[in-house]
């Protein structure tokens, strides 16, 4: 995918200004998330549409190839073609791009779930770089306009504009002006200062070549004999593809079915096959509710949660530290108040739950996309249990 200039433009002012302050309505009807911001032109509260002169048809023919060497890739496989070490290097290497987007891009950088230590920090910006997403930079900043914006013309892939928009479709495409304009106010100071983010996007085009396609292929063939052809179609293709798909079933089929035992009137759901599939992102409803928590799920077992085994790993020898999640009091207070009554994949218990509970809110007025956000109030941040 090709990184544009829309990317390049970030607020590197802490303070948002108060117009452009955005309130969550429910529609207790339709179970859908509506927004009033002052920011947001009256045409996001209309279905987005798109024409032909929209189609980006180099997006297109890119993800066309990817598919075509994907199957190639697979042939090669089911006809025994391939070593057995070259499938278990395209594993080993689809694991670390994930960990790359899931415990870094995402839960690192985009939340500021954790801290991290500069080891850990170069450790998941080599693992970016695998993934191949575009840079730390892009991908932390169209995630948090997802979160302020989720689900309304201004979130790049807007699940409110159907199930293969929000999976891939958004790439296909020209964006909305509203997503654009809404990155412009995103806070992306604590980027601007890290150097292990600003270093990586301006390197990206450099570094991802090597690390993403040169390393994976010339790898097997120097260590394994295995062919140049066979090597690239498996651990650079078929390896990529899959982690692309991998990831767009958060944005699309984790805002479209599954649970939502916190917040019955948004989108994002939770599902456990997509939550093993994605090494732990596929606890949404949760993750919507509370960004800012380092498991993005609620279950403290790494059974579905291979992310936060990493970054527990790393906090045990001191690397990862500051983890920021919930106690267990305030996840059955907002289960209660707001939740749709499931608990088959939680904690809370059916004996303790009681949806007429009346407890007071504390959850924040403003959408946020994770700690520091200016609009996470005090409160919220009470809320929050700090592992050091």
């Amino acid at each position: 995918m090709v990184e544009t200039d829309l990317h390049e433009t970030g607020n590197t002012e802490t303070e948002p200004t108060t117009e452009l302050k955005q309130r969550k309505l429910v529609n207790n009807k339709t179970n859908t998330i509506k927004y009033q911001a002052n920011g947001l032109p009256a045409s996001n509260h209309i279905p987005a549409t798109w024409t032909w002169k929209d189609v980006n048809w180099i997006n297109i023919g890119f993800f066309g190839y990817l598919h075509l060497a994907s199957l190639h890739a697979l042939y090669l496989i089911l006809t025994l073609q391939v070593q057995i070490t070259t499938m278990l290097f395209a594993v080993l290497l689809t694991i670390f791009g994930l960990w790359g987007i899931t415990a870094g891009a995402h839960r690192l950088w985009s939340h500021k779930a954790y801290k991290a230590k500069a080891p850990l920090k170069l450790i998941l910006t080599f693992f970016n770089l695998i993934s191949h997403q575009n840079g730390i930079w892009v991908w932390v900043l169209d995630h948090r306009v997802h979160h302020k914006y989720q689900d309304s013309n201004a979130d790049p892939h807007n699940a409110s504009r159907g199930l293969f928009f929000s999976h891939i479709g958004w790439l296909m495409v020209s964006e909305r002006p509203e997503v654009d304009e809404k990155r412009k106010t995103i806070d992306m100071s604590d980027c601007i200062n890290d150097p292990f983010v600003m270093i990586q996007k301006k390197y990206y085009w450099v570094l991802m070549p090597i690390v993403s396609m040169l390393m994976p292929t010339v790898l097997p063939f120097w260590l394994t004999g295995e062919s140049l052809w066979n090597a690239y179609h498996v651990c650079v293709a078929l390896r990529y593809t899959y982690s692309l798909h991998d990831t767009f079933l958060v944005n699309s089929f984790a805002h479209s079915t599954g649970m939502r035992p916190y917040d019955k009137s948004i989108k994002p759901s939770d599902h456990p096959l997509i939550a093993v599939l994605t090494l732990g992102e596929g606890w949404h409803n949760y993750h919507h509710v509370f960004p800012w928590d380092y498991k993005t799920a609620e279950l403290g077992n790494y059974r579905y949660n291979f992310t936060t085994a990493f970054i527990d790993f790393f906090a045990k020898i001191g690397w990862a530290y500051d983890l920021k999640t919930v106690s267990d009091d305030v996840i059955q207070k907002r289960a209660e108040r707001t939740g749709d009554g499931t608990t088959k994949y939680s904690n809370l218990k059916l004996e303790n739950f009681n949806p007429h509970a009346h407890h007071e809110h504390n959850e924040e007025e403003n959408l946020i996309w994770g700690w520091d956000d200016a609009d996470m109030t005090d409160d919220a941040k009470k809320c929050a249990r700090i592992i050091s």
